[in-house]
């Protein structure tokens, strides 16, 4: 299968440095001096598609602008782009969720994908008015998904549940195609759901031999509910010429960031309830002299941003090997990101695809259309036959 790749919308804000946020921690705390208008966003928006990115992913929460939103804005300016849409479902009904999947698909003609995120923060769950605890966030995303997913296939719905209760809900038009369902997790508790209703099962960046073992982890509670589920990883990405002009611009990305910046935002992180967070931190340990975890694999960017904290960094090649490696265990779908997000999405691609797709790995979307007509130069006169001798 060959590799499927998505870039990232920066709506808390874009710059030349490391923006943070994420996981209850402020937007902008290392800086953001591009703010996320559509302009801007739409700027990598367009350039993500022209370069061959399948998709983009948009985040949620409270430190950036509201996915729904920004990305239906950004579909006008836009004419095959996906749109990964991430949201929380226990802060919209699942028949109002359905419905505005089904909505944005007519609209967009096709274009959504959803990225459920159960959320792992409970004090910024409670400032949207959300009071259970972790394990019953994902007991009642088990039962959201349950409806949303019997809605799409046309079914009135009647659910009486722990968390959620619907009374002959029914959607007045179908979603055509059905949204994908992204969902990540490395929790006990979030294995089962993924399991039972994702199509895309999402890791943050780890180390090959973590990433495997989770895989196994996620693969064996697939195949107990009898599914067949396909794998992505979340990555940020610094590529270059060489390795070392890559290398170089990872240091001078931490280079201006104090210490006590860094101190304050691990001290935040810490008090974070999601394993995935926590899998970030033991990374690094908040220390700077230990940030190549495994070959070309940085976690510089989880020293001052929640989520997703590691990134790829090397030469083109160096990169085309390390996602090689990835997708030799089975991860076909990449969401990369890199500071600032519209220069970066240009390096990856006019570096590293032309590589991946020389060994097979990756193929442009638009490679199937057909050619376009040759070019008819105006005002010559076409060649006349001549006759026959």
């Amino acid at each position: 299968m060959t590799l499927t790749f998505h870039w990232f919308l920066p709506t808390n804000g874009d710059s030349r440095d490391i923006v943070g946020g994420g996981h209850g921690l402020p937007a902008g705390a290392a800086g953001g001096a591009r703010p996320p208008t559509v302009a801007y966003l739409g700027q990598i928006a367009r350039s993500a598609e022209q370069l061959g990115f399948v998709g983009a992913l948009t985040p949620t929460g409270a430190w950036c602008e509201d996915a729904w939103l920004t990305t239906a804005m950004l579909a006008e300016v836009t004419e095959r782009l996906k749109f990964l849409v991430a949201f929380r479902p226990g802060l919209l009904s699942p028949t109002l969720a359905a419905q505005m999947a089904s909505t944005f698909q007519r609209l967009s003609r096709g274009r959504l994908l959803l990225n459920v995120v159960t959320g792992g923060e409970s004090h910024e769950q409670r400032a949207y008015g959300d009071f259970l605890d972790k394990d019953q966030r994902y007991a009642r995303t088990d039962e959201f998904l349950h409806i949303v997913r019997a809605l799409w296939r046309g079914e009135t719905v009647t659910h009486h549940g722990t968390h959620l209760r619907v009374e002959q809900a029914r959607l007045a038009a179908r979603p055509d195609p059905v949204p994908e369902i992204y969902f990540g997790g490395s929790s006990g508790a979030a294995g089962p759901v993924a399991a039972r209703h994702s199509d895309v099962y999402l890791t943050w960046g780890e180390p090959p031999q973590q990433v495997a073992e989770k895989l196994t982890r996620i693969r064996g509670l697939a195949a107990e509910a009898g599914r067949h589920l396909r794998y992505g990883i979340r990555l940020h990405v610094i590529t270059r010429d060489t390795s070392e002009q890559a290398w170089a611009q990872a240091r001078r990305l931490l280079a201006g960031i104090p210490d006590a910046d860094i101190a304050a935002v691990q001290a935040g992180l810490a008090r974070s309830e999601s394993e995935g967070q926590r899998r970030m931190i033991a990374l690094h340990g908040g220390a700077r002299d230990r940030l190549e975890v495994a070959p070309n694999l940085w976690a510089g960017v989880g020293l001052v941003r929640g989520g997703a904290g590691t990134a790829l960094v090397g030469s083109h090649a160096e990169i085309a090997d390390r996602i090689a490696e990835y997708h030799a265990l089975g991860l076909t779908e990449f969401i990369l990101s890199g500071y600032p997000h519209l220069e970066e999405a240009y390096w990856f691609a006019e570096g590293v695809l032309p590589i991946l797709r020389d060994r097979g790995l990756w193929t442009h979307p638009l490679a199937e259309r057909a050619d376009p007509a040759p070019t008819q130069v105006p005002f010559t006169t076409p060649p006349q036959p001549t006759a026959a001798s």
